[in-house]
């Protein structure tokens, strides 16, 4: 039967780092103590798995195999919204110093740093789940954060339901009172939400961490112990999760992560993929990334990250997403964090060209503090990104990489592709303002028939063919409060005989 854990069993006597409040306060999680045996407390789980894993043996579009699965074409809507926003939060929002792995670093590497921070700034005693009441979002506003999202351009939003310290940031059933009714905001954080993007136009997507923090869970060290021939941590947790999240939100991407050190097949994870493409509510919109387990990183799943802050700099043989933070040096809230620890404006749209032209999409972190604001350097820099992409739009949804990525000659200028009607149009995105003369080798002008557009501007530029090869395009003079924009700028080409 479902228990608290409150005391030291057989079982957790042996295991490394478990915080000695779990044994006394109800606290974290809901576990089911069994033997190591196929007989299982709660009948209902078991009976859905098994269910699950009978239906994946008959016929249907994509078995569960890596082999079959991944010839499943990605949904359109993914490639063609190219910028999503990544918001990164949690109980690790509270302590908010160093990074969001605060628990593990503290507790598991004791790294001294962290050590320190606790003994100078909380009572003897206090533990990690102490955070949780703490989590208040008494300013949360989920209409205001989507008003945000949709003012910077991006077209999609992933939001952690669970982080790797396994606080679900909806009421779960399989996890009891670890989660965001329970303790800390007393609020369905990802009902809100998904109901404020909705009525805002914004699609809302899940991101969930399978894991929880490796030496803090019984059942997971349970498995480990057992040389991952068990799965307890999976069938009485991680995977009733993901199938209530999905049954419950109906999210079109699901972004998996923390199951790197594990085979994909501890986890279950073509298992819940076959379902999840042929019998979810969200089969036919659905997407996945590549973060199933060791053997499916920058390999396997619907796109790949292959590694946090992905840009590989050139055409990658499948869809890809660059997941990247503005803070340098955390994906959560850091109350200690100094200006020049976040990206620029010019240094975010940079990434943005850059990826959209090697083909990829790009998340962008904020991370919101443990009260539920976004602060003010987040703000600014989604706003900043969604006023040049009110100009700059056509370089970015819905295009395509371009023969060349970037100019062969001129530094700092990258390409895409797009149809227009029955022409194809070259964007030239160039980070730096020419002065005089724009020289680009890549594109091959053809007389009377190439036309060059600055986005923004009316009217056709002047341009000339180099006798090297390429295009000199003239730059006009453009009083300052005429820019069409402040970074970055994009010229169209159509017409050319190599677009």
């Amino acid at each position: 039967m479902a228990v608290i854990i409150r005391h030291k069993s057989h079982v957790m006597s042996n295991l490394v780092g478990y915080e000695s409040k779990y044994y006394t306060v109800d606290i974290i999680i809901v576990v089911y103590i069994h033997s190591c045996t196929t007989e299982y407390p709660n009948q209902n789980i078991v009976e859905e798995f098994n269910f699950i894993k009978q239906r994946n043996k008959g016929d249907k579009l994509y078995p569960p195999n890596w082999e079959d699965l991944d010839k499943r074409p990605l949904p359109v809507w993914y490639d063609s919204a190219k910028i999503g926003i990544f918001v990164v939060w949690g109980v690790y929002s509270v302590p908010s110093v160093y990074d969001e792995w605060f628990w593990y670093f503290w507790k598991g590497q004791k790294i001294p740093k962290y050590v320190e921070f606790m003994k100078k700034n909380y009572r003897p005693g206090f533990t990690y789940p102490d955070f949780a009441s703490m989590l208040t979002a008494e300013f949360l506003d989920t209409d205001e954060w989507a008003t945000l999202f949709k003012s910077s351009g991006a077209e999609y939003v992933v939001f952690t339901t669970k982080h790797h310290e396994g606080f679900t940031m909806w009421p779960s059933n399989y996890s009891f009172n670890w989660n965001s009714m329970a303790v800390g905001p007393k609020r369905d954080i990802v009902g809100t939400l998904v109901s404020s993007a909705e009525s805002n136009g914004i699609t809302l997507f899940c991101s969930v961490d399978k894991n929880l923090i490796f030496k803090f869970n019984p059942m997971f060290l349970l498995d480990k112990a057992n040389n991952f021939k068990t799965q307890e941590f999976v069938r009485t947790k991680t995977m009733p999760e993901l199938y209530e999240l999905v049954n419950n939100y109906k999210p079109d991407l699901i972004w998996s992560d923390g199951s790197a050190r594990q085979h994909s097949s501890y986890w279950n994870s073509t298992e819940f993929l076959a379902w999840l493409y042929n019998y979810s509510p969200v089969r036919d919109e659905v997407v996945t990334n590549d973060r199933w387990g060791i053997d499916t990183v920058c390999k396997h799943g619907g796109f790949l990250t292959c590694s946090d802050r992905f840009n590989p700099g050139k055409l990658q043989k499948k869809k890809w997403e660059n997941a990247m933070t503005i803070d340098k040096q955390s994906w959560g809230f850091r109350r200690n964090a100094k200006i020049d620890e976040f990206l620029t404006i010019e240094e975010l749209i940079a990434t943005v060209v850059k990826t959209v032209s090697c083909g990829g999409n790009i998340l962008i972190n904020v991370a919101p503090s443990y009260d539920g604001t976004i602060q003010p350097v987040f703000q600014e820099r989604l706003k900043q990104m969604g006023s040049w992409l009110q100009v700059n739009s056509d370089a970015i949804y819905s295009s395509f990489p371009w023969k060349y990525q970037n100019d062969t000659f001129t530094p700092r200028v990258w390409y895409t592709e797009q149809q227009i009607k029955t022409t194809n149009a070259v964007y030239a995105m160039t980070l730096d303002w020419p002065e005089k003369y724009l020289y680009l080798q890549s594109p091959i002008p053809v007389k009377d028939k190439t036309f060059v557009y600055l986005l923004g501007t009316e009217g056709q530029l002047g341009w000339t063919a180099s006798p090297q090869g390429g295009i000199n395009i003239t730059i006009p003079y453009i009083p300052y409060s005429k820019m069409p924009c402040r970074w970055a700028w994009v010229f169209r080409l159509e017409g050319l005989q190599n677009g």
